[in-house]
């Protein structure tokens, strides 16, 4: 474990980053030429997408759908129901009644619009037990090139009615609502999310550079890498899924890690530069340094990144696979453009100085970095005792923790009319907005078409049915359209009970059950079903890694344990704020009893990857320091100090990119911007700043010896 060692990565980073030093205008120009190839690269090879299959049961109905080219008929409701005390449309002559009327007939009169329409003044079961609801029941016609077409003449038709009758609420919520409220949620979301980050990213890298042109470089080097990255993932899609919640952390993981590369490197390199020495032999120095944990830890982060492809999800390969190539294109410019750039800029990268931010930008040591140091190695068991305390409470909550999916109108807003509209149908006819699928297929020939079928599914209650080709679909109500214990119960009973007693004696007929409802839990199960595979594998790489990287098992059984005790504690405060429902008026949401399934998976290998970056960084300061012959404590107060000042502004920039999704609307969003920020806050402070020094204090000379050829930093630095 002699610090002196060299990683096999550090001569062949020294020497990339060397070349593009001595040929900076080829490294500046191959690098936005390979961002513009990348770009370009999935319009010019016009591959199409693959869509993503859903897991368990719910995928087996998927499957058999997406293999049908004949059209199936998406259902839509529409509530109507008077505003206030009025007669409902049970009353003959009732406002709300003359609105059913003229709504089924509007319906009816649309060319070719509407199939299987249901009237509450035609049918029974339609009418609310209290008489004051009633719901009108369609599917929208086919074929595929005239659905939307359709769809919009139903929208327009339904706002119609409803204008002329604004004492009763005619209020549309079903298949095709519910998605586009989803769908339009989350380009909102991402708008609002890229009006707030870069200005504010903007504005913190001002004031740890107190330069434009400083602060512009970490900028450059994140937007490109996202741009290629989103180039490289649209060719990528022609074999992974991938959805928009994919593409949008895709940008945040990009913008994180594009910049924190950038900070470690342009700090390190004006340290240099301020001892004295030179631009290009500061630039070599920090290649052998810096840039040696730029892409050690961006290698850690892709390679724990792959743990979620043990997950065998597709929304999770589309994920691993973005965020390997943003994460990919960061390390690759870090190494090449940024010190070509560096090196073109020469001392004039720290122009343009803002008044009175110009003394940031200057590099050293932390003075508060440094003095929490010093105080926690002279007690580290009482400072390091109180730390795993604090951390230990934040934990508590975690230990209750409810995985369970949000059903829409448990992710949006109310204030979103159709969530309002399917809240309401599911108070008067449960299950109503969006029933389970039922789907029944051939295997054989003719077998959808004898008459004991229709019998059988008759029997499961259906809502309405639809046939296109091969396929029978029956959508069933259960007891709540969403997610949750009364959802769950009824959508057991249905798989186990109802189903097979209804549907299993037919000969020839197979049969899956599918739907929101079905697919979330489907989702959840595969989630915890494959954990600890996931979350085994990326220990034991973290663990090899570190062990290698350092020459220590102890370091890396360190690393791992700080790791965990900062990711427990963010588990925690996600389940005391969203599950627990604590700050719910501040954030904007309503508690739904859970926390989102794919989360608490995503949040660990996402953060055990990224908090390499910070524990790598620090740990080479102190080896550094240590290789040079300085005593232990003196070691790893100036390590931390000239370490944690990079890693505060690293992490103040990205809890201000991820802090900006706690304010968006979904409340996956939400769950997920206050998770990271948490974690990351409390890794580059507690974490890094406490527990670390406080344990490397207690290891001692076990884990870092003198070298017998102790060397001086500014002599010679050791590679990190």
């Amino acid at each position: 474990m002699l610090p002196e060692r060299k990683s096999p990565l550090g001569p062949l980073v020294e020497r990339i980053a060397g070349w593009s030093v001595r040929h900076r205008a080829a490294a500046i120009t191959g690098w936005l030429a390979l961002v513009a190839v990348s770009v370009l690269a999935g319009p010019l090879l016009g591959l199409a997408p693959v869509n993503s299959t859903d897991p368990g049961e719910s995928g087996r109905a998927d499957r058999v759908l997406d293999a049908q080219t004949a059209y199936v008929p998406s259902q839509e409701n529409v509530l109507v129901q008077p505003r206030g005390d009025g007669p409902g449309p049970a009353v003959a002559g009732s406002p709300a009644r003359r609105a059913v009327e003229e709504l089924t007939a509007g319906l009816r009169s649309l060319p070719g619009a509407v199939t299987a329409l249901r009237s509450p003044l035609e049918e029974d079961g339609l009418l609310s037990s209290d008489g004051r609801s009633a719901l009108v029941n369609f599917q929208i016609a086919g074929p595929h090139e005239e659905f939307s077409a359709h769809y919009d003449a139903i929208r327009s038709e339904v706002g119609r009615v409803a204008a002329l009758h604004p004492d009763v609420r005619v209020a549309q919520a079903g298949d095709k609502s519910l998605s586009d409220a989803v769908n339009e949620g989350i380009k909102d979301d991402m708008k609002r999310a890229e009006f707030f980050s870069l200005p504010l990213t903007v504005v913190i890298l001002l004031v740890v550079f107190g330069s434009l042109i400083a602060a512009g470089i970490p900028l450059l080097l994140a937007i490109t890498s996202v741009l290629g990255a989103f180039g490289l993932l649209q060719v990528a899609a022609h074999w992974v899924p991938v959805n928009s919640a994919a593409s949008s952390i895709v940008l945040l993981i990009g913008v994180a890690v594009g910049i924190d590369y950038s900070l470690f490197y342009l700090r390190r390199s004006r340290e240099e530069r301020a001892a004295g020495r030179g631009v290009v032999e500061a630039l070599e120095i920090t290649a052998r340094t810096s840039g040696h944990v730029v892409v050690l830890s961006g290698l850690t982060v892709m390679v724990c990144l792959t743990g979620l492809l043990f997950t065998g999800l597709d929304n999770f390969k589309g994920l691993t696979a973005g965020t390997l190539l943003v994460v990919g294109m960061a390390m690759v410019g870090s190494v090449t453009v940024l010190p070509a750039l560096l090196a073109a800029l020469g001392p004039r990268v720290d122009r343009a100085r803002l008044p009175f931010l110009g003394r940031r930008a200057e590099a050293g040591k932390s003075r508060f970095w440094t003095a929490v140091a010093g105080f926690v190695v002279r007690r580290p068991l009482w400072s390091g005792g109180l730390a795993v305390l604090a951390l230990v409470v934040m934990t508590v909550p975690a230990f209750g923790m409810r995985l369970q999916d949000a059903a829409v109108t448990d992710s949006l807003p109310r204030t979103v009319p159709v969530v309002d509209a399917a809240l309401r149908m599911q108070e008067a006819f449960p299950g109503t907005p969006s029933p389970a699928w039922v789907v029944l297929w051939e295997k054989r020939p003719g077998a959808l078409d004898e008459p004991g079928v229709r019998r059988a599914v008759d029997e499961l209650g259906p809502i309405s049915t639809a046939r296109a080709g091969r396929v029978l679909v029956a959508r069933v109500p259960l007891a709540h359209f969403g997610t949750g214990e009364t959802a769950d119960r009824s959508l057991e009973d249905l798989r186990a009970r109802k189903a097979p007693a209804a549907l299993g004696p037919l000969d020839g007929v197979d049969y899956a059950v599918s739907g929101k409802t079905a697919f979330a839990r489907d989702f959840t199960e595969r989630i915890t079903e494959r954990s600890p595979l996931v979350v085994g594998f990326v220990l034991a790489l973290a663990f090899v890694l570190l062990a290698s990287s350092f020459r220590s098992p102890a370091i890396a059984l360190m690393s791992i344990v700080l790791n965990l005790l900062s990711l427990g504690a963010a588990y925690g405060v996600l389940t005391w704020v969203f599950q627990d429902g604590h700050f719910g008026s501040v954030l904007g949401f309503t508690p739904y009893g859970g926390v989102i399934g794919w989360l608490p998976l995503f949040m660990f290998v996402i953060l055990f990857g990224l908090s390499m970056d910070y524990h790598l960084f620090v740990l080479s300061r102190v080896r550094e320091h240590r290789a040079a012959g300085a005593p232990v404590k003196e070691a790893i107060v100036a390590g931390i100090g000239t370490g944690s000042g990079v890693v505060t502004s690293a992490a103040t920039v990205m809890v201000a990119a991820f802090s900006v999704f706690a304010v968006l609307s979904a409340i996956e969003y939400k769950m997920m911007g206050v998770g990271l920020s948490a974690a990351i806050l409390l890794d580059a402070t507690l974490i890094r700043g406490v527990l670390l020094p406080a344990a490397l204090t207690l290891l001692g000379d076990r884990l870092w010896p003198v070298p017998a050829t102790a060397r001086r930093p500014e002599a010679q630095p050791v590679a990190s």
